[in-house]
């Protein structure tokens, strides 16, 4: 007899439809499963052999064939457990297979029987309401996750067995009732507790009120850190749009544990050893890297001239265009990466150059380390700061600036920016290309020459050009102004200012 169960395999962030076919002959006893399996898949032979029998049911003495279709996909993974089981199990005669019909089935099996939750819940939802499916089978950890799609019915089941009384007419299980949002307030942190740093809070909110990347250069200790990690409080909260799309990357990745909806803006730091696959995806099995995790959220790369070169020019093509392509077996795999970078530096290899303490490197060894951060990356950069150490009267001083002053007049810049730039690809000043900024800013006549002095000695290229006035319109936006003016280009020039000649020359 023959089986056809449907299930879905993960190419990248995508789901693909699989039909688990099973067909059960005389013969010898043997259990085999075709159609470009991976290890993981192969493995879930024992599994099975041992869930079924463990739930209660009988396991065939007799020749079985699975095949996952289409055979030319690539299938890893535990997801492909669920199906398996049920193929058989209908195949064998004990469980009808007229439940089948509208329902997709997904999940790992334990060998007791037990249905374990898998990565991907929520996208293997869109794939089943994509494929037309009236119903989808997931273990009951994911049932939340998966709820989220609207439009199709989503059963989270216990186990192996709860399946078949499910298929065999019994009572569905509850609905999963949504989970509350992650919190997005970023833990407590507030910008009143930093002391001192006038222009690197400036740059801190006009980073947040126009998506801009931002980079910080300054001795150990002096609070780069502490500034980075209180940029995402101060960003909008994200659309229903956008925390389905991250919910969607961060399930797939295996670092999003809970059921509900992601409520937060991402933030991730990696260590500076990670390799260039891991910071903006790839591997064997293509999976989405740090630039992909970050998208809608912040990317913070700290001691960035600690990291490796192949990683830092990898990331040239993520903030350019919003996407990573990763191409593997002539397969063309597409990650968003839309992220706000923020990257903290020192100023040398000791790390006092420029401060009241001494440094101790020489010529040669600062030579070196303004090499290791490339002309190209930099000039990608829209805010490049210094952050020196506060004095003992600034530690000491309440500070005078609170997250929610902050937050107000970014939410309100970004209002505006979202009307302007209604019906195009971009959300943010920081996103638009530069057809746009040139199609929707208004500058004046002092401020386009000012602007084309700058660009005339030769200390920006034409990439700079459009982020200075990018930077500019997002300051006229804070300033509740429609035309950007002479004093918001100076102040866009002004943070972009840092060794401006010693990139030059390295581009």
């Amino acid at each position: 007899m023959l089986a056809r169960v449907a299930t879905f395999a993960i190419v990248g962030l995508d789901p693909r439809l699989v039909w688990v076919e099973v067909d059960i002959r005389p013969g010898l006893p043997s259990f085999r499963i075709v159609g470009l399996a991976g290890a993981a898949v192969r493995e879930a032979r024992e599994r099975v052999h041992a869930a079924v029998l463990n739930s209660g049911f009988e396991f065939p003495a007799r020749r079985i064939t699975a095949n996952l279709a289409p055979a030319n996909l690539p299938k890893v993974g535990p997801g492909f457990d669920a199906a398996l089981a049920v193929g058989l199990l209908v195949a064998s005669g004990q469980c009808p297979p007229e439940a089948l019909e509208q329902r997709a089935i997904f999940g790992e099996l334990s060998l007791s029987g037990e249905l374990r939750p898998c990565r991907g819940g929520l996208a293997v939802a869109e794939g089943a309401r994509r494929a037309g499916f009236g119903g989808l089978i997931v273990a009951r950890e994911r049932a939340g996750e998966a709820a989220l799609v609207a439009g199709i019915r989503v059963a989270g089941v216990p186990s192996l067995r709860a399946v078949a009384d499910l298929l065999a007419g019994g009572d569905p299980p509850p609905e999963p009732e949504p989970e509350p949002p992650v919190d997005a307030t970023g833990d407590g942190l507030d910008l009143a507790d930093v002391r001192g740093h006038e222009l690197p809070l400036r740059a801190l909110e006009i980073a947040a009120a126009g998506g801009h990347n931002l980079l910080m250069e300054g001795p150990p200790g002096s609070g780069k850190t502490m500034l980075a990690r209180r940029l995402p409080p101060l960003m909008p909260p994200l659309t229903r749009d956008e925390a389905i799309e991250v919910t969607r990357i961060h399930g797939v990745a295996g670092v999003h544990r809970r059921g509900g909806l992601v409520g937060a803006r991402p933030f991730r730091a990696p260590h500076h050893t990670i390799s260039a696959s891991g910071l903006v995806g790839g591997g064997q099995v293509p999976k989405p890297g740090e630039v992909s995790l970050a998208h809608h959220g912040v990317l913070f790369l700290d001691e960035l001239s600690e990291f490796p070169r192949a990683s830092l020019e990898a990331l040239r093509q993520p903030i350019e265009d919003g996407h990573v392509t990763v191409v593997r077996s002539q397969r063309a795999l597409l990650f968003p990466s839309r992220f706000t970078l923020v990257a903290a530096t020192n100023p040398c290899p000791c790390g006092f150059a420029g401060s009241e303490r001494v440094c101790h490197c020489g010529e040669l060894e600062l030579a070196r380390h303004r090499r290791r951060l490339s002309g190209p990356l930099l000039d990608r950069l829209d805010l490049l700061v210094s952050v020196t150490r506060p004095t003992a009267e600034e530690l000491q001083a309440v500070s005078r600036t609170t997250s929610d002053e902050v937050r107000g007049r970014v939410l309100e810049a970004r209002a505006r920016q979202r009307a302007r730039l209604a019906g195009t690809p971009a959300s943010c000043n920081g996103q638009m290309d530069g057809r746009l900024v040139r199609r929707l800013t208004t500058a004046s006549v002092r401020a386009e020459r000012a602007l084309g002095a700058a660009y005339e000695r030769g200390t920006l290229s034409a990439r700079a050009y459009d982020r200075i006035l990018r930077v500019a319109r997002t300051i006229a936006d804070l300033e509740e102004r429609e035309t950007v003016e002479l004093e918001h280009v100076m102040q866009a020039l002004a943070l972009r200012q840092h060794d401006e000649d010693d990139r030059a020359d390295a581009a």
